[in-house]
Protein backbone atom coordinates (compact mmCIF):
# COMPACT_ATOMS: atom_id res chain seq x y z
CA UNK A 1 0.00 0.00 0.00
CA UNK A 2 1.03 3.44 -0.63
CA UNK A 3 1.40 5.99 1.76
CA UNK A 4 1.42 10.01 0.77
CA UNK A 5 4.39 11.73 0.77
CA UNK A 6 5.78 15.08 2.80
CA UNK A 7 5.47 17.17 -0.58
CA UNK A 8 2.32 19.37 -0.58
CA UNK A 9 0.33 18.07 -2.66
CA UNK A 10 -2.88 19.72 -4.56
CA UNK A 11 -6.07 18.91 -5.31
CA UNK A 12 -9.62 20.10 -6.41
CA UNK A 13 -12.97 18.67 -5.40
CA UNK A 14 -16.35 19.71 -7.05
CA UNK A 15 -19.64 19.36 -5.69
CA UNK A 16 -22.85 19.98 -6.43
CA UNK A 17 -25.48 19.06 -3.99
CA UNK A 18 -29.23 18.29 -3.41
CA UNK A 19 -30.01 22.41 -4.09
CA UNK A 20 -28.78 22.78 -7.55
CA UNK A 21 -27.74 26.08 -7.47
CA UNK A 22 -24.21 25.70 -8.27
CA UNK A 23 -20.68 23.80 -8.01
CA UNK A 24 -18.23 24.62 -5.41
CA UNK A 25 -14.96 23.85 -6.12
CA UNK A 26 -12.68 24.03 -3.46
CA UNK A 27 -8.53 23.69 -3.56
CA UNK A 28 -6.94 21.42 -0.78
CA UNK A 29 -3.27 20.52 0.01
CA UNK A 30 -2.36 17.77 1.86
CA UNK A 31 1.12 17.09 3.49
CA UNK A 32 1.86 13.89 4.84
CA UNK A 33 0.01 12.65 8.05
CA UNK A 34 -1.45 17.05 8.57
CA UNK A 35 -5.07 17.55 8.05
CA UNK A 36 -6.20 18.58 4.60
CA UNK A 37 -5.46 22.81 4.00
CA UNK A 38 -7.90 24.53 2.15
CA UNK A 39 -6.52 26.74 -0.21
CA UNK A 40 -8.79 28.56 -2.25
CA UNK A 41 -12.31 28.40 -3.29
CA UNK A 42 -15.02 29.40 -5.92
CA UNK A 43 -18.77 28.98 -6.55
CA UNK A 44 -19.71 28.67 -9.87
CA UNK A 45 -23.79 29.15 -10.87
CA UNK A 46 -25.42 27.06 -12.13
CA UNK A 47 -26.96 28.50 -15.46
CA UNK A 48 -30.65 28.46 -15.32
CA UNK A 49 -31.53 26.41 -17.93
CA UNK A 50 -29.48 23.29 -16.89
CA UNK A 51 -31.11 24.02 -13.14
CA UNK A 52 -34.51 23.42 -14.74
CA UNK A 53 -33.22 20.51 -16.78
CA UNK A 54 -31.73 18.91 -13.90
CA UNK A 55 -34.45 19.32 -11.70
CA UNK A 56 -36.87 17.69 -14.16
CA UNK A 57 -34.13 14.88 -14.48
CA UNK A 58 -34.59 13.87 -10.44
CA UNK A 59 -37.94 13.98 -10.71
CA UNK A 60 -38.56 12.09 -13.67
CA UNK A 61 -40.11 8.59 -13.72
CA UNK A 62 -38.93 8.22 -17.42
CA UNK A 63 -36.53 10.40 -19.30
CA UNK A 64 -34.39 10.12 -22.45
CA UNK A 65 -31.06 9.74 -23.48
CA UNK A 66 -31.03 12.76 -25.03
CA UNK A 67 -31.74 14.37 -22.17
CA UNK A 68 -29.35 12.96 -20.10
CA UNK A 69 -26.70 13.40 -22.83
CA UNK A 70 -27.45 16.91 -22.49
CA UNK A 71 -27.55 17.31 -19.05
CA UNK A 72 -24.62 15.52 -18.48
CA UNK A 73 -22.61 17.59 -21.31
CA UNK A 74 -23.65 21.04 -19.95
CA UNK A 75 -23.17 19.69 -16.51
CA UNK A 76 -19.40 18.76 -17.34
CA UNK A 77 -18.53 22.08 -18.70
CA UNK A 78 -19.67 23.95 -15.78
CA UNK A 79 -17.53 21.78 -13.81
CA UNK A 80 -14.64 23.16 -16.50
CA UNK A 81 -15.55 26.66 -15.76
CA UNK A 82 -15.34 26.06 -12.00
CA UNK A 83 -11.91 24.94 -12.47
CA UNK A 84 -10.81 27.55 -14.98
CA UNK A 85 -12.38 30.20 -12.75
CA UNK A 86 -11.01 28.95 -9.36
CA UNK A 87 -7.54 28.73 -10.46
CA UNK A 88 -7.52 31.51 -12.66
CA UNK A 89 -6.50 34.25 -9.76
CA UNK A 90 -4.18 32.03 -8.51
CA UNK A 91 -0.53 31.09 -9.25
CA UNK A 92 -1.14 27.59 -9.94
CA UNK A 93 -1.89 25.65 -12.55
CA UNK A 94 -3.86 22.76 -13.79
CA UNK A 95 -0.34 20.97 -13.95
CA UNK A 96 0.18 21.56 -10.39
CA UNK A 97 -2.97 19.55 -9.47
CA UNK A 98 -2.54 15.90 -8.70
CA UNK A 99 -6.66 14.82 -9.77
CA UNK A 100 -9.92 16.71 -9.24
CA UNK A 101 -13.04 14.93 -7.38
CA UNK A 102 -15.71 15.02 -8.72
CA UNK A 103 -18.82 13.77 -6.89
CA UNK A 104 -21.61 14.88 -10.03
CA UNK A 105 -24.94 15.15 -9.54
CA UNK A 106 -27.02 13.01 -7.84
CA UNK A 107 -30.02 12.34 -9.76
CA UNK A 108 -31.49 9.37 -8.10
CA UNK A 109 -30.72 7.49 -4.46
CA UNK A 110 -32.35 4.30 -4.01
CA UNK A 111 -30.00 2.57 -1.28
CA UNK A 112 -32.79 0.02 -0.76
CA UNK A 113 -33.64 -0.11 -4.08
CA UNK A 114 -37.32 -0.59 -5.40
CA UNK A 115 -39.43 -3.07 -5.45
CA UNK A 116 -37.32 -6.86 -5.94
CA UNK A 117 -34.78 -4.65 -7.55
CA UNK A 118 -31.23 -4.07 -6.68
CA UNK A 119 -29.87 -1.00 -4.48
CA UNK A 120 -28.60 1.85 -6.99
CA UNK A 121 -27.67 5.46 -7.04
CA UNK A 122 -26.79 7.32 -9.83
CA UNK A 123 -25.00 10.37 -9.94
CA UNK A 124 -25.17 11.96 -13.35
CA UNK A 125 -20.83 13.06 -14.20
CA UNK A 126 -18.66 12.12 -17.38
CA UNK A 127 -15.30 12.07 -15.72
CA UNK A 128 -13.81 11.26 -19.56
CA UNK A 129 -15.61 14.62 -20.73
CA UNK A 130 -13.95 17.04 -17.38
CA UNK A 131 -10.48 15.46 -17.68
CA UNK A 132 -10.38 16.13 -21.57
CA UNK A 133 -11.34 19.58 -21.01
CA UNK A 134 -9.35 20.67 -18.13
CA UNK A 135 -6.37 18.28 -18.82
CA UNK A 136 -6.20 17.12 -15.15
CA UNK A 137 -6.66 13.16 -13.80
CA UNK A 138 -10.23 13.27 -12.72
CA UNK A 139 -11.47 10.56 -9.78
CA UNK A 140 -15.24 9.88 -9.91
CA UNK A 141 -17.70 7.79 -9.16
CA UNK A 142 -17.26 7.58 -5.69
CA UNK A 143 -20.36 5.88 -4.24
CA UNK A 144 -20.81 2.44 -5.80
CA UNK A 145 -18.13 0.68 -5.01
CA UNK A 146 -19.77 0.84 -0.92
CA UNK A 147 -22.51 0.26 -2.20
CA UNK A 148 -21.66 -3.08 -4.34
CA UNK A 149 -19.72 -4.04 -0.50
CA UNK A 150 -23.56 -3.63 1.09
CA UNK A 151 -23.14 0.35 2.25
CA UNK A 152 -25.62 3.00 1.36
CA UNK A 153 -23.14 4.64 -0.47
CA UNK A 154 -23.97 7.28 1.98
CA UNK A 155 -23.13 10.05 3.76
CA UNK A 156 -19.37 9.79 2.63
CA UNK A 157 -18.28 12.87 4.52
CA UNK A 158 -17.90 11.37 7.94
CA UNK A 159 -14.21 9.94 6.63
CA UNK A 160 -13.13 13.32 5.53
CA UNK A 161 -14.17 15.21 8.81
CA UNK A 162 -12.67 12.69 10.77
CA UNK A 163 -9.50 13.69 9.05
CA UNK A 164 -10.04 17.26 9.21
CA UNK A 165 -12.01 17.64 12.71
CA UNK A 166 -10.74 14.49 14.63
CA UNK A 167 -9.15 15.24 18.41
CA UNK A 168 -7.67 12.87 20.32
CA UNK A 169 -8.45 15.73 23.74
CA UNK A 170 -11.97 15.66 22.78
CA UNK A 171 -14.99 14.25 21.16
CA UNK A 172 -16.54 16.13 17.77
CA UNK A 173 -20.06 16.34 16.21
CA UNK A 174 -20.46 17.57 13.04
CA UNK A 175 -23.71 18.56 11.54
CA UNK A 176 -23.91 19.12 7.69
CA UNK A 177 -27.23 21.40 6.33
CA UNK A 178 -27.38 20.70 2.83
CA UNK A 179 -29.86 19.62 0.65
CA UNK A 180 -30.35 16.64 3.67
CA UNK A 181 -29.15 17.50 6.87
CA UNK A 182 -26.37 14.71 8.39
CA UNK A 183 -24.58 13.87 11.82
CA UNK A 184 -21.19 12.83 12.26
CA UNK A 185 -19.91 12.34 15.54
CA UNK A 186 -15.85 11.54 16.67
CA UNK A 187 -15.01 10.39 19.50
CA UNK A 188 -11.45 11.50 21.47
CA UNK A 189 -11.60 7.19 21.93
CA UNK A 190 -8.98 6.15 18.53
CA UNK A 191 -10.47 3.05 19.05
CA UNK A 192 -14.31 3.71 19.21
CA UNK A 193 -15.90 3.75 15.39
CA UNK A 194 -16.93 7.38 13.97
CA UNK A 195 -20.82 7.60 13.59
CA UNK A 196 -22.35 8.58 10.43
CA UNK A 197 -26.18 9.30 8.97
CA UNK A 198 -28.72 11.23 7.32
CA UNK A 199 -30.88 12.77 9.77
CA UNK A 200 -33.89 13.77 7.64
CA UNK A 201 -34.06 16.59 4.94
CA UNK A 202 -32.73 20.01 5.32
CA UNK A 203 -32.48 22.68 2.73
CA UNK A 204 -34.13 20.27 -0.21
CA UNK A 205 -37.97 20.93 1.15
CA UNK A 206 -37.46 24.48 2.79
CA UNK A 207 -36.14 25.22 -0.82
CA UNK A 208 -38.36 23.79 -2.78
CA UNK A 209 -41.41 25.47 -1.28
CA UNK A 210 -39.82 29.00 -1.26
CA UNK A 211 -39.18 29.00 -4.68
CA UNK A 212 -43.02 27.61 -5.71
CA UNK A 213 -44.51 30.14 -3.41
CA UNK A 214 -42.01 33.67 -3.07
CA UNK A 215 -39.57 32.61 -6.56
CA UNK A 216 -35.84 32.64 -6.14
CA UNK A 217 -34.07 29.44 -5.18
CA UNK A 218 -33.60 29.97 -1.34
CA UNK A 219 -34.80 31.35 1.59
CA UNK A 220 -32.72 34.25 2.37
CA UNK A 221 -31.90 34.24 6.02
CA UNK A 222 -34.61 32.10 6.92
CA UNK A 223 -36.59 35.28 7.17
CA UNK A 224 -39.90 33.93 5.29
CA UNK A 225 -40.02 31.14 7.63
CA UNK A 226 -39.59 33.48 10.64
CA UNK A 227 -42.29 35.03 9.58
CA UNK A 228 -44.78 32.10 9.88
CA UNK A 229 -45.55 30.27 12.83
CA UNK A 230 -44.94 26.13 13.08
CA UNK A 231 -48.09 24.61 12.92
CA UNK A 232 -47.76 21.40 15.26
CA UNK A 233 -50.09 18.98 14.01
CA UNK A 234 -48.59 19.76 10.81
CA UNK A 235 -45.37 18.77 12.40
CA UNK A 236 -46.42 15.59 13.96
CA UNK A 237 -47.82 14.22 10.72
CA UNK A 238 -44.15 15.09 8.97
CA UNK A 239 -42.32 13.22 11.79
CA UNK A 240 -44.60 9.74 11.26
CA UNK A 241 -42.48 9.22 8.40
CA UNK A 242 -40.56 6.04 9.49
CA UNK A 243 -37.33 7.03 7.94
CA UNK A 244 -37.07 9.27 11.19
CA UNK A 245 -37.51 6.33 13.33
CA UNK A 246 -34.77 3.81 11.67
CA UNK A 247 -31.53 3.01 12.78
CA UNK A 248 -28.35 4.01 11.55
CA UNK A 249 -26.56 3.13 9.28
CA UNK A 250 -29.38 5.31 6.92
CA UNK A 251 -28.91 7.63 3.87
CA UNK A 252 -32.17 9.44 1.90
CA UNK A 253 -32.49 11.32 -0.66
CA UNK A 254 -35.21 13.34 -2.71
CA UNK A 255 -36.57 9.74 -3.66
CA UNK A 256 -38.29 9.98 -0.05
CA UNK A 257 -38.33 13.74 0.45
CA UNK A 258 -39.76 16.16 -2.14
CA UNK A 259 -42.87 18.74 -2.21
CA UNK A 260 -45.43 15.98 -3.06
CA UNK A 261 -44.65 14.13 -0.38
CA UNK A 262 -44.71 17.38 1.51
CA UNK A 263 -48.37 17.81 0.08
CA UNK A 264 -49.76 14.73 1.03
CA UNK A 265 -49.36 15.54 5.13
CA UNK A 266 -50.92 18.84 4.66
CA UNK A 267 -54.38 19.83 5.29
CA UNK A 268 -54.85 22.90 2.84
CA UNK A 269 -55.36 25.32 4.90
CA UNK A 270 -52.05 25.77 6.11
CA UNK A 271 -50.70 29.91 5.47
CA UNK A 272 -47.78 28.81 3.19
CA UNK A 273 -45.60 30.84 5.42
CA UNK A 274 -46.35 29.06 8.18
CA UNK A 275 -45.49 25.76 6.62
CA UNK A 276 -41.93 27.16 5.53
CA UNK A 277 -41.38 27.70 9.53
CA UNK A 278 -42.70 24.06 9.97
CA UNK A 279 -40.08 22.65 7.45
CA UNK A 280 -37.28 24.26 9.50
CA UNK A 281 -38.82 22.78 12.63
CA UNK A 282 -38.94 19.56 11.21
CA UNK A 283 -35.01 20.00 10.17
CA UNK A 284 -34.44 21.29 13.62
CA UNK A 285 -36.27 18.58 15.61
CA UNK A 286 -35.09 15.75 13.44
CA UNK A 287 -31.47 16.39 13.71
CA UNK A 288 -32.25 16.70 17.97
CA UNK A 289 -33.67 13.27 17.46
CA UNK A 290 -30.74 11.74 15.97
CA UNK A 291 -28.13 13.07 18.45
CA UNK A 292 -30.68 11.18 21.07
CA UNK A 293 -30.12 7.85 19.22
CA UNK A 294 -26.45 8.44 19.02
CA UNK A 295 -26.27 7.95 23.23
CA UNK A 296 -23.62 10.38 23.80
CA UNK A 297 -24.58 10.89 27.62
CA UNK A 298 -26.32 14.61 28.72
CA UNK A 299 -23.11 16.68 28.56
CA UNK A 300 -22.07 19.77 26.89
CA UNK A 301 -21.91 19.21 23.08
CA UNK A 302 -19.75 21.17 20.77
CA UNK A 303 -21.81 20.88 17.51
CA UNK A 304 -19.84 22.01 14.17
CA UNK A 305 -22.24 23.44 11.80
CA UNK A 306 -21.11 23.01 7.97
CA UNK A 307 -23.33 23.66 4.44
CA UNK A 308 -25.48 26.27 3.17
CA UNK A 309 -28.41 25.71 6.04
CA UNK A 310 -25.85 27.33 8.85
CA UNK A 311 -26.37 30.28 6.85
CA UNK A 312 -30.42 30.04 7.50
CA UNK A 313 -30.53 32.50 11.01
CA UNK A 314 -34.18 30.95 11.70
CA UNK A 315 -33.26 27.24 11.46
CA UNK A 316 -30.19 27.63 13.80
CA UNK A 317 -32.17 29.66 16.07
CA UNK A 318 -34.21 26.58 16.06
CA UNK A 319 -31.31 24.14 16.57
CA UNK A 320 -30.48 25.82 19.60
CA UNK A 321 -33.52 25.69 21.39
CA UNK A 322 -33.64 22.22 20.82
CA UNK A 323 -30.11 21.63 21.62
CA UNK A 324 -30.11 23.74 24.72
CA UNK A 325 -26.65 21.53 25.62
CA UNK A 326 -25.08 22.22 22.10
CA UNK A 327 -22.47 25.02 21.60
CA UNK A 328 -23.02 25.35 17.44
CA UNK A 329 -19.19 26.34 16.23
CA UNK A 330 -18.72 27.17 13.01
CA UNK A 331 -15.83 25.11 10.94
CA UNK A 332 -14.41 28.31 10.52
CA UNK A 333 -12.34 27.90 13.56
CA UNK A 334 -10.56 24.80 11.82
CA UNK A 335 -9.58 26.80 8.74
CA UNK A 336 -12.76 25.38 6.87
CA UNK A 337 -16.11 28.17 5.75
CA UNK A 338 -19.35 26.81 6.30
CA UNK A 339 -19.96 26.58 2.66
CA UNK A 340 -16.73 24.52 1.62
CA UNK A 341 -16.44 21.13 3.92
CA UNK A 342 -18.43 18.54 1.49
CA UNK A 343 -16.71 19.75 -1.93
CA UNK A 344 -12.99 19.54 0.27
CA UNK A 345 -14.37 16.37 1.24
CA UNK A 346 -14.15 15.06 -2.76
CA UNK A 347 -10.66 16.73 -3.25
CA UNK A 348 -9.84 14.41 -0.17
CA UNK A 349 -11.33 11.21 -1.19
CA UNK A 350 -9.40 12.07 -4.95
CA UNK A 351 -6.38 11.87 -2.60
CA UNK A 352 -7.06 8.42 -0.67
CA UNK A 353 -8.34 6.84 -3.71
CA UNK A 354 -4.64 7.69 -6.29
CA UNK A 355 -3.00 6.59 -2.89
CA UNK A 356 -4.85 3.47 -2.89
CA UNK A 357 -6.42 4.15 0.68
CA UNK A 358 -10.16 3.72 1.93
CA UNK A 359 -12.61 6.27 1.26
CA UNK A 360 -15.41 5.01 3.41
CA UNK A 361 -16.09 3.84 7.33
CA UNK A 362 -18.29 1.04 7.42
CA UNK A 363 -19.40 1.73 10.59
CA UNK A 364 -21.32 4.73 8.88
CA UNK A 365 -21.77 3.29 5.33
CA UNK A 366 -22.66 -0.08 6.88
CA UNK A 367 -20.48 -1.81 3.58
CA UNK A 368 -18.72 -4.85 4.76
CA UNK A 369 -15.39 -3.67 4.94
CA UNK A 370 -13.43 -0.06 4.24
CA UNK A 371 -13.00 -0.02 0.51
CA UNK A 372 -10.89 2.32 -1.82
CA UNK A 373 -13.53 4.44 -3.89
CA UNK A 374 -14.00 6.00 -7.18
CA UNK A 375 -12.87 5.47 -10.84
CA UNK A 376 -9.43 7.30 -12.04
CA UNK A 377 -9.83 9.22 -15.81
CA UNK A 378 -6.81 9.85 -17.12
CA UNK A 379 -6.07 13.68 -19.23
Amino acid sequence: MKTPTATPLYYIGLMSGTSLDGIDAALIAIEGDSPPHLLATHAEPMPDELHRLLFKLCHAEQVSFAQLAAAEHAFCQCQAQAVQHLLAPLSVDIEQISAIGSHGQTIEHAPAGHSDGPAYTLQLDNPSLLAELTGCTVVADFRRRDLAAGGQAAPLAPAFHQALFGRADAHQLVLNLGGFANLTWLSSQPTDPVIGFDTGPANVLLDGWFALHQGGRFDQDGDWAASGKIDEALLARLLSEPFFQQPPPRSTGRELFHLDWLRKHLSGQEAAADVQATLAELTAVSVAHGIEQLRIGSGPLTLITAGGGAHNAYLMQRLAYHLPRATLTSPAAYGWPEDWVEAGAFAWLAHQRLHHLPGNLPSVTGAQGPRVLGGIYAP
